[in-house]
């Protein structure tokens, strides 16, 4: 009596009962004798080199097909995903998808055992014995298996074939299975089949047949597979081609199967979320909807694209209620007074590849960003622009340090270097976006120009520097007179907008990125390491 056991290695089986629709969410369990048969068809195929079943396999298949298997199930929760598949589609300026279901039963470490109630000759065990181990799935190609011979009958009782037509008590319920016809029995039912198909096109008596009478017979008798055999290697297309609703040489035959076999329980709850550490900075990239680069805005939009962006992140925030764990991210604390000491959130938009556009944003933190800061950057997927010709596309570049973000590739590594200066650093420093000073400027005394710089500078821990008023800017580029300078929300504007570039000289090396004056939060007084 041979018996075959299959292990799931992924845990899952897929398989959907033939008649129904993926989407109804039914498995097929256990595996129907018609699905067991055509898998050791279609494994001799693929793994033995067959191009036509040999007479042993033959044999061995039509011994099968005469003898209902009884099975042993493991325990099988009944699962599926949901997910929208595009159709490629467009419904109003959108591509139209549709909900697909993926079910499957969940079997973890269980074995399945199938066994079947009759002798096999010597070679035909040991052809099964090969065709099993050499099968790579069973049901759809998501439903890895691992199967083997077994040395002795396992206990297969868990499903069993209607044969007497009584009910074996409670705990029990029948489910109908796809079995092959025997081969007898398929030969008689494919006479009688043939017979009344080819009713209406005799032969003629005494004179050989017309070419056009022998070609709609063959029309007529193709249909018919020549044998059982032949129908278990039958494809889709050709039953949809001859109009079968079911393969010809099969049957369904009702199984009873334990109530239990197959629950749909609850859920599993989710492993707990392990706490991100928190990260010194984040890089997103921006992107159009058409992919086109200097669709990106101009560099001198660093300053609103910024403002729209960080409020984007306060509403994720307040969205998922974790406004009071990013107060970095904010800006204000609990009673929504505004930070000091610039350790919190910097947002600084970036034109890494120097064509004058806006390709990402630098979302930096001196004291790290929380784990709920980094969920709410990563849940953004758009941000706006005024004047664009659609909403700009926000995804993660990368996260870290700041000196690993620096080894990005050319062209951006090299603009973050210039930003950073992180593994050396530099003396001298020189403004990549316009300073805007927060006080009137005076000739001489802590609010000129080097008295604002210093101050700036002690307020986030750097050393003084000596301070260079440039007159000319970076050519090629747009000039700081043409920069946004002034918040739409968030305080009052500065008393004079007047965009200034400077040079700061250290007396030793310092990291970045260093950001000064007004605005320094969201892009402006942004300077590089020279």
């Amino acid at each position: 009596m041979p018996a075959i056991e299959f292990r799931f290695p992924g845990g899952r089986y897929h398989a959907t009962p033939w008649g129904h629709h993926v989407n109804e969410g039914l498995v097929e369990w256990p595996p129907s004798p018609w699905r067991l048969s055509r898998a050791l068809v279609a494994c001799g195929y693929t793994t033995l080199g067959w191009t036509e079943v040999p007479l042993v396999a033959r044999s061995l298949l039509v011994r099968l097909a005469g003898c209902l298997p009884r099975y042993r199930l493991p325990p099988a929760i009944l699962a599926h995903t949901r997910h929208y598949m595009p159709l490629g589609v467009l419904d109003q300026g959108r591509e139209k998808p549709t909900l697909v279901f993926d079910t499957w039963a969940r079997l973890g470490d269980g074995v399945l055992a199938v066994s079947w109630d009759c002798g096999l000759p010597a070679e035909e065990y040991a052809l099964l014995a090969t065709l099993a181990g050499n099968l790579g799935y069973l049901g759809r190609a998501e439903g890895r298996v691992v199967a083997r011979m077994v040395e002795g009958v396992p206990r297969c009782d868990d499903a069993f074939p209607d044969a007497e037509g009584r009910h074996p008590g409670p705990g029990w319920e029948q489910v109908p299975l796809l079995a092959p016809l025997s081969a007898e029995a398929y030969a008689a039912w494919r006479a009688s089949a043939l017979e009344e198909a080819l009713r209406p096109l005799p032969l003629p008596e005494g004179r050989r047949p017309p070419k056009a009478l022998l070609a709609k017979r063959a029309r007529a008798e193709a249909p018919y597979p020549a044998d059982s055999l032949a129908c278990l290697q039958v494809e889709t297309a050709w039953l949809k081609r001859h109009g079968w609703s079911h393969p010809p040489g099969s049957r369904r035959v009702p199984y009873w199967r334990r109530s239990e076999a197959l629950s749909a329980g609850a859920p599993c709850p989710a492993p707990p979320r392990r706490a991100r550490p928190p990260v010194e900075a984040m890089l997103l990239a921006l992107a159009t909807a058409s992919g086109n680069r200097h669709g990106l805005p101009a560099v001198t939009r660093t300053l609103p694209q910024a403002e729209l962006l960080h409020r984007a992140l306060v509403g994720m925030l307040h969205r998922r209620g974790t406004s009071g764990q990013a107060l970095e991210l904010i800006g204000r604390d609990s009673a929504r007074r505004p930070l000091t000491g610039h350790r919190h959130a910097h947002l600084l938009p970036l034109d890494l590849d120097a064509d004058s556009h806006l390709d990402h944003v630098l979302v930096w933190a001196p004291d790290g960003l929380s784990p709920a800061a980094q969920e709410a950057v990563r849940a953004i997927r758009r941000t706006f622009t005024k004047g664009g010709v659609g909403d700009l596309g926000v995804a993660l570049a990368g996260l870290g340090d700041l000196e690993a973000l620096g080894r990005l590739d050319d062209p951006w590594g090299r603009a973050l270097r210039r930003l950073i200066a992180r593994s050396e650093g530099a003396r001298t420093w020189r403004s990549m976006t316009p300073l805007v000073l927060p006080r009137h400027r005076k000739r001489r005394g802590p609010h000129s120009l080097a008295g604002q710089l210093q101050a700036e500078l002690a307020s986030r821990g750097l050393p003084e520097a000596g301070v260079e008023e440039l007159r000319d800017e970076a050519p090629g580029r747009p000039g700081f007179r043409h920069y946004v300078c002034v918040r739409r929300h968030g305080g009052p504007p500065p008393p004079v907008v007047r965009p200034l570039s400077v040079r700061l000289c250290f007396e030793r090396p310092v990291n970045g990125p260093i950001a000064l004056g007004y605005g320094s939060h969201f892009g402006l007084g942004l300077l590089g390491a020279e």
